[in-house]
């Protein structure tokens, strides 16, 4: 034990370790806010939806040899989460559909103008996989972050959280009874597509953190786990807070040490913690009869 808190110890003292790690809890932390409204509104498959849509983007960057693929990766996912809400009531497609075709769209897309690239004087073939499989499941590229790329993360993180606690009580009305809502005078759909553009800038930021196929997981996982043993709204975002900012801390810290990839650590005791949380819940309905 103590040679790995040595080890840890040495590590800490590089600054892109301390960089990976506050980035990696501000994305926990934003993730986890909103995981709890997509989960009771029955929109988790848009985080998946719009994580592969950010690979696409991002496959369309690396082919105009784009320097800051940011400039492309970001509207392109605000926009198709714009037009993933507006799919449902007025359109033929209904929003599940629309989130499968554009999920598998984008990935597929994407994937072939990776292959293209190459043929077209882009990088070379020999290094096309290691990039999809990173882009897919995260990689260590979290530990090359810059000083930039934390300020950038600290600020974004900053407007997420003031958005959430500013616009609460409206975000708890939209989650629980849209009808309502709007019967009360609030602009659900603007609600709606303010949820939306937030989960687009989660998920660009996060896509270097965990992989677009991991994200969803991030956002969704400790919702669940908090869901089955909290009911109250408060009580249930305060738990998915610290349970998002647990695992990032004890994935980070596992892919640290044993060289693990940190998304899919990430992931895994985002899974260990939500059976944890089955039992205390099976449990404790027990006790109760």
């Amino acid at each position: 034990m103590s040679e790995a808190l040595d080890t840890l110890k040495n590590y800490l003292e590089f600054p892109a370790v301390r960089y990976a790690i506050i980035v990696g809890l501000l994305i926990s932390l934003c993730s986890s806010l909103l995981g709890v409204t997509l989960v009771m509104k029955r929109f988790s498959f848009i985080g998946d939806g719009l994580s592969h849509v950010a690979f696409g983007a991002m496959a369309i960057a690396t082919v105009l040899n784009v320097t800051d693929n940011m400039l492309v990766i970001m509207p392109v996912t605000v926009v198709s989460a714009v037009l993933l809400l507006r799919t449902g009531q007025n359109t033929k497609i209904k929003g599940d559909a629309a989130v499968a075709m554009i999920s598998v769209g984008a990935l597929a897309l994407g994937y072939l103008l990776m292959n293209l690239a190459p043929k077209n004087g882009g990088r070379a073939s020999a290094n096309l996989s290691a990039d999809v499989c990173s882009t897919l499941f995260g990689s260590t590229s979290i530990l090359t972050l810059s000083q930039k790329d934390v300020i950038t993360c600290i600020i974004m993180s900053a407007i997420v959280v003031a958005v959430f606690f500013f616009f609460y009580t409206k975000i708890f009305a939209v989650t629980f009874d849209e009808s309502f809502a709007k019967a009360t005078g609030i602009r659900s759909d603007l609600y709606n597509l303010l949820i939306a553009v937030v989960i687009a800038v989660i998920i660009v930021f996060a896509m270097n953190f965990v992989g677009s196929l991991l994200i969803s997981a991030l956002i969704i996982f400790p919702a669940l786990s908090a869901m089955r043993v909290f009911k109250s709204f408060k009580s249930v975002i305060a738990c998915s807070v610290v349970i998002s900012l647990f695992c990032a801390a004890v994935g980070l810290l596992l892919a640290i040490l044993e060289g693990t990839p940190v998304g899919s650590t990430i992931v895994a005791a985002d899974i260990a913690v939500f059976f944890i949380f089955c039992i205390i819940s099976f449990i404790t309905r027990r006790g109760e009869n």
